[in-house]
């Protein structure tokens, strides 16, 4: 169980640790607690069997700049946020300039790299060839 002041970054944390089971029958959930805090529990932990969750969103399609500001000014980030943040704040500002003026698919630069890494979206090894078909449609 891992408690977090805000509903957002509680979703976050399930989010990802939903995506990182994604293999496995582990799925977590958000609840709010009696102390007004939120939970990040497994969904099938005996004591909150039958509880109500918070509906998680599907994805981040709607990020907006006001959460982004939030996420980078948290002083205790989750650490993937940490990452993400860490890619865009150590590249040049030309480059981003660069990306945002030219329109640079940076999707297609992500799929690209986990096709030359040889795993499928479960990250289990299939081959070059194989993780082409995957990632480089």
């Amino acid at each position: 169980m891992i408690r977090h002041q805000k509903k957002d970054k509680a979703f976050d944390n399930a989010l990802w640790l939903n995506f990182e089971h994604r293999t496995t029958d582990k799925e977590y959930g958000v609840m709010q607690s009696i102390e007004h805090d939120y939970l990040v529990i497994l969904a099938d932990h005996p004591t909150f069997v039958g509880e109500a969750f918070e509906v998680l969103p599907d994805n981040y399609a709607s990020l907006c700049y006001d959460r982004i500001a939030e996420i980078f000014a948290d002083r205790n980030p989750l650490w993937f946020w940490e990452e993400l943040k860490g890619l865009f704040s150590s590249t040049n500002g030309e480059i981003l300039r660069f990306v945002l003026a030219h329109h640079i698919p940076l999707e297609k630069f992500i799929r690209y790299e986990l096709a030359s890494r040889g795993y499928d979206n479960n990250q289990h090894w299939i081959g070059f060839t194989n993780a082409k078909k995957i990632w480089l449609k």
